[in-house]
């Protein structure tokens, strides 16, 4: 799922080809092998980011979405330790070294994280997460430093640095009204505002920016609860009018009844694009 031109695309790179998904629009796809494979590696380019790198092997994946030659190539997940002294590669020195943004991100049932994005990535980067709200707290001189403020967020806060699919997923299922969760945001933002202003580390200046929520995720914060699509999405044949996205979440209509599905579960698989029906088993509303 590629949010980086402030819409998004499902990206088949066996294929290569992209299917732009919007709300109105039909979702028609068969899963041509369900086992995940190799997405590759990445490649630093300094300020302009990065450039993803088909695997040569065409090869399963063995740790996450890689093999192990492909993990062993990937130049961006030097990032990660960079502000330990960890080494990496030049390009990834002059990404690093651009301004980076500091978030806190709040999700459908008031979970938050704290998070970082390169300013080339500053919108996508909670776009593609599934957040609801958002603020940047900071402006950092480059991408060490930033990570030094996300670590001493966590660790003063403890505001994590992850949130797990499958929590964003149930919440989605029962999200709480927009406004009590642009609250709950405002006041993880401004409790850790507050910690930066005291840390007394050099190299950034506080943010009271909001980010912008995509107009393609407010259909999926209407009221009332939803139900879980109710096939494996990673096997078989599927199509759905889609309604609403949110990161990697669609909520959409199949045979008259509406739907949340996660299409991340379709990374790592081959899937073909094309004119493809769900064959749903027997629901029944609950009563509850």
């Amino acid at each position: 799922m590629d949010w980086s031109e402030r819409g998004v695309r499902l990206n088949v790179v066996a294929e290569p080809t992209s299917e732009l998904l919007a709300p109105g629009s039909f979702l028609g796809f068969r899963v041509l092998d369900g086992r995940k494979h190799c997405l590759g590696f990445s490649q630093m380019l300094g300020e302009a980011g990065s450039k993803s790198v088909p695997c040569p092997d065409d090869s399963l994946a063995e740790r996450g979405y890689q093999c192990g030659p492909c993990f062993a190539r990937d130049e961006f997940r030097a990032i990660h330790d960079i502000h330990r002294g960890g080494q990496a590669s030049a390009g990834l020195k002059a990404y690093v070294a651009q301004p980076h943004w500091l978030y806190i991100a709040t999700f459908a049932r008031e979970a938050s994280k704290v998070g970082t994005a390169s300013q080339l990535r500053k919108w996508a980067r909670l776009a593609e997460q599934g957040a609801i709200a958002a603020q940047y707290i900071a402006l950092a001189d480059d991408g060490r430093t930033v990570r030094l403020l996300e670590d001493s967020i966590s660790s003063g806060l403890g505001i994590p640095q992850q949130i797990r699919s499958a929590s964003k997923f149930s919440g989605l299922l029962t999200p709480d009204p927009l406004a009590q969760i642009l609250q709950a945001n405002a006041e993880v933002a401004a409790a850790a505002r507050e910690h930066l202003a005291g840390i007394g580390l050099p190299g950034f200046q506080l943010s009271d920016e909001q980010w912008e929520l995509p107009e393609h995720g407010r259909s999926l914060l209407t009221a009332g609860p939803r139900i879980a699509y109710p096939l494996p999405s990673n096997e078989g044949s599927h199509g759905i009018q889609l309604k609403g996205l949110l990161g990697s979440f669609a909520w959409g209509c199949v045979e008259d009844q509406d739907f949340l599905l996660d299409l991340g579960a379709l990374k790592g698989r081959i899937i073909e694009l094309g004119q493809f029906e769900s064959e749903l088993p027997a629901l029944q509303d609950s009563l509850f």
